[in-house]
């Protein structure tokens, strides 16, 4: 028996969009790594001398006063990606 699961990995832009959509008052702390993934389509892709990796992890050490089912939503899914 297979099981299909839904594994479409959506673009960083995608995501940042989400998290401006959501987050009302973004620390300052992670906003300069939320501009850096407006402009990453995968986290593969590099900003400036910085990999996308990179980005995603200091975004998530500075997004820790971001609370809530979105947050938990998204954080989850930069975490798998990041794992991935």
């Amino acid at each position: 028996m297979t099981i299909e699961t839904n594994t479409k990995v959506r673009p960083l832009y995608e995501i940042a969009e989400d998290i401006w959509a959501t987050w009302s008052n973004v620390y300052f702390g992670a906003r300069p790594y939320l501009e850096a993934m407006e402009s990453l389509s995968a986290i593969t892709d590099s900003y400036a001398l910085d990999s996308g990796k990179s980005i995603v992890r200091y975004f998530l050490a500075n997004a820790g006063s971001w609370r809530g089912a979105d947050a938990r939503r998204i954080k989850a899914e930069l975490k798998a990606m990041l794992a991935a």
